[in-house]
């Protein structure tokens, strides 16, 4: 299927800063392209009345991919609810899919992810082995001077990480960052008094390798956030259509925040 990709901001002048946000980059997670779409919507039609979303489209480009996983996500509405991964073929087994958040060209394949394609986070045979991955990647290095902020959503957990996934070590703009982060965090909880835990992924959540944010700040985006939007669990995956709204509506404002 083909990938999608919504281009948001005024034509003011020829080379403007750009920020980049994906949705749905594992299948089951359905907030994820719920905000994307939401996003989107927003801006269009709150650019006339909304000062910060005038100013934002004013000033920068926003590049919105609304699911990443496209295979997956159909799939995960046909077929199986809880399916996580891609739809390609494997080689030597019967599994399918990989896990695309574990396919980036950064730490490939060490901890947190798996050679074997019938787990969850299998890494794939090659890093950018999935033509989803490869795509985004390819825009990401074609417009490398343009697009300063990367942005994933994800669910659930409700957190909001930055890298390092696969180490320990603090990276070197951590100041900048966290500072974004704590903004963002804040502007969620002003809302509806939900927390949000933010920090590293690799001791907010846990140690991943081949992690899209990663590969986005070792390619020079300094600002790569994810989010794991609602809940802590209660519904999990199964997030209820009356908590659409105010999911997107906290998350919008934590945008306008970093």
């Amino acid at each position: 299927r083909p990938l999608f990709v919504f281009q948001l901001g005024k034509r003011s002048h020829p080379f403007k800063k750009a920020v980049w946000i994906d949705c749905g980059i594992h299948a089951r997670e359905w907030i994820g392209p719920a905000f994307c779409q939401w996003f989107v919507k927003e801006a269009v039609q709150t650019y006339r009345s909304d000062p910060v979303i005038r100013r934002l489209l004013n000033q920068l480009y926003f590049y919105v991919m609304p699911v990443f996983n496209v295979d997956g996500y159909h799939y995960s509405w046909t077929t199986d609810r809880f399916w996580r991964k891609t739809r390609s073929n494997s080689t030597h087994f019967s599994c399918r899919g990989v896990d695309a958040n574990r396919n980036w060209k950064i730490k490939w394949c060490s901890e947190g992810a798996s050679l074997h394609p019938c787990a969850d986070t299998y890494c794939g045979p090659m890093p950018e082995s999935e033509p989803e991955v490869k795509a985004v990647a390819n825009f990401l290095r074609k417009n490398k001077k343009q697009v300063k902020a990367y942005i994933s959503f994800h669910s659930y957990s409700q957190m909001l990480l930055y890298p390092y996934s696969y180490s320990e070590a603090i990276i070197p703009n951590f100041n900048c960052v966290e500072s974004a982060a704590y903004k963002a965090v804040s502007a969620i909880y002003s809302v509806y008094s939900i927390k949000y835990k933010h920090g590293p992924a690799s001791s907010t959540l846990y140690v991943t390798s081949g992690s899209s944010i990663d590969w986005a700040y070792k390619h020079g985006i300094s600002y790569s956030f994810a989010f794991e939007l609602r809940d802590t669990g209660y519904y999990g995956f199964l997030l209820p259509e009356s908590l659409i709204k105010p999911t997107c509506t906290e998350t919008t404002l934590a945008i306008k925040n970093i």
